[in-house]
C-alpha cells in the first residue's frame, strides 16, 4: 500500500505496477482515502477510488478512470461523497441480543429482494449498484422497522445536494419504497414508513427530433465514416425505430427477407412480448451489406473480437460531433423514426405497433411532427402570401411618394 503525492505528473508517468506485483494501490498523502488502483495488464491507466469506513467497516467508492476524469475531478467527487456521508443519518447499532426475526435492510436486499427482482426486472443490476454504492452504506445495517421517514428524506436531499441529479436521487428513494412495500406484502413489516414521500419529479423528458438539414448531415457522416459497423447500427436504428439493445441483440434467424420482417423475441423486447418489425428499404440495405450472415449468429459483430457489440457509446460520441449534433442521443434516432412515420400520415396505432408500446400514451410522446411539416401546416393558414406582401409594400411606397 504505497503512499505517494498524487500529482498530475504522477498520474501521467507513475501509474506502473512494481516488479513482481499484479496490482497496486497508490494512496494519496494529501487527501485521506483517495487512491488510484493500477493493474499490471494496463500500465499508464488507473481507477480513482475513495476509501472510507461505515460503522468500522471499510467501504470503497469508484470515482472514475484516469482516462475519464482528471485528478482534480477525482478529488472533487471524493469530497462530495465525504460530505454526503457526513449529512446522512448514522447507522443504528443493532444489539447482539436483538432477536433475528426482523432482518436488516442489507439482509432483506440480498436474501429476499434480489431473488425476487432478478427474474422480473431487467434493471436489477442498476438496483444492485444503487444499493451497494449509496443505500447500503447508510441504511444497510438498520432493521426494517428502524428506518424512519425523516432519515430517508434527509438522505434523499443529501444525494441531490452532493451532485446527483434530481431524477437519480428519486430513483434511490423509489427503490427503497418498492423494497419496503414488498416487505409489507410479505408480512415482514406492518406498514411502509416512507410511503408517499415527496419526490423531486423533475421534468427531464428531452425531446430531440432531427430536422431535414440535421438528418442530411447525419446521414452524410454515417455513409462516409470509417467505422462501418457502428454507422450501420445507427442507420438500422434510424430505419427501424428499434432500441439499441434490440438491434445489438439481433440475430440472422430473426430476419425474414422474404416477408421483410424482423422478429424481436420477448426476451429482448422491453414489453416482454415478441413483435414483428417491418424492414423498409434502407433497413434491408443495411442488413444485406453485413458480412456476418454466413459466419455468425448475430447480425452486428465486432470484427476485432468476433463477438456481438454490447455498446457503441464512444464511437457514437465522435460521429455526432462530426455531424455537428453534439447533444444527439442514440435513443433520439427512435424519436425521429416515430415522428417521420406520423409526418407521413401513419396512424398512431400503427406507430405504436411498430415501436412495440403497450401504452398509447408512450407513443404520443414520441409522435411529434417534424419542424418543416409544422411550418408547412402554418403557412397553409397564412392570410398574406409572399407576392401579396410585395404588392402591399409597393403600394405603400407609392402613397408616401
Amino acid at each position: 500500500m504505497p503512499e505517494v503525492s498524487l500529482t498530475h505528473q504522477f498520474i501521467k508517468d507513475g501509474l506502473v505496477c512494481p516488479p513482481g506485483k499484479s496490482k497496486v494501490d497508490f494512496y494519496c498523502t494529501t487527501f485521506k482515502g483517495l487512491y488510484v488502483y493500477v493493474s499490471r495488464s494496463k500500465p499508464g491507466r488507473g481507477l480513482y477510488r475513495y476509501q472510507h469506513k461505515v460503522n468500522g467497516v471499510t467501504a470503497r467508492e469508484k470515482l472514475g478512470s484516469t482516462e475519464e476524469i482528471t485528478l482534480d475531478q477525482a478529488r472533487a467527487k471524493a469530497l462530495q461523497f465525504k460530505e454526503m456521508m457526513a449529512l446522512a443519518p448514522k447507522l443504528a447499532v443493532v444489539p447482539a441480543e436483538a432477536p433475528k426475526v426482523m432482518p436488516t435492510l442489507s439482509a432483506f436486499f440480498k436474501t429476499h429482494y434480489l431473488p425476487y427482482a432478478k427474474p422480473r426486472k431487467r434493471s436489477w443490476g442498476r438496483d444492485e449498484e444503487m444499493f451497494r454504492l449509496r443505500i447500503g452504506p447508510v441504511f444497510g445495517g438498520m432493521l426494517l422497522n428502524d428506518i424512519s421517514r425523516y432519515a430517508v428524506q434527509t438522505f434523499h436531499a443529501g444525494l441531490h445536494e452532493n451532485g446527483l441529479s434530481a431524477a437519480t436521487a428519486d430513483h434511490h428513494v423509489k427503490l427503497m419504497r418498492y423494497m419496503l412495500n414488498l416487505a409489507v406484502e410479505w408480512e415482514m413489516l406492518d406498514k411502509n414508513p416512507i410511503a408517499g414521500i415527496r419526490l423531486f419529479n423533475p421534468d427531464n423528458k428531452v425531446e430531440v427530433l432531427l430536422s431535414l438539414d440535421e438528418r442530411t448531415r447525419l446521414l452524410k457522416v454515417l455513409e462516409a465514416d470509417r467505422n462501418r459497423a457502428i454507422c450501420d447500427i445507427a442507420l438500422f436504428l434510424l430505419s427501424t425505430g428499434a432500441r439499441m439493445s434490440e438491434a445489438l441483440g439481433a440475430k440472422w434467424a430473426q430476419v425474414d427477407f422474404e416477408r421483410k420482417m424482423w422478429v424481436i423475441p420477448a426476451a429482448k423486447a422491453k414489453s416482454k412480448k415478441s413483435r414483428d418489425v417491418p424492414l423498409n428499404d434502407s433497413a434491408l440495405m443495411v442488413l444485406r451489406r453485413q458480412k456476418t450472415r454466413d459466419a455468425h449468429t448475430h447480425v452486428f459483430v465486432n470484427a476485432q473480437t468476433g463477438k456481438p457489440y454490447t455498446t457503441m457509446t464512444k464511437v457514437w460520441a465522435r460521429l455526432r460531433k462530426q455531424a455537428d449534433l453534439p447533444k444527439l442521443r442514440i435513443h433520439d434516432l427512435r424519436h425521429t423514426f416515430a415522428s417521420l412515420l406520423v409526418s407521413n400520415g401513419q396512424t398512431l396505432y400503427k406507430v405504436q405497433t411498430i415501436l412495440g408500446h403497450s401504452d398509447p400514451k408512450v407513443t404520443m410522446r414520441y409522435a411529434k411532427y417534424q419542424p418543416e411539416d409544422l411550418l408547412a401546416a402554418a403557412n397553409a393558414a397564412s392570410l398574406l402570401k409572399p407576392q401579396s406582401l410585395h404588392a402591399v409594400g409597393g403600394a405603400t411606397a407609392a402613397m408616401s411618394a
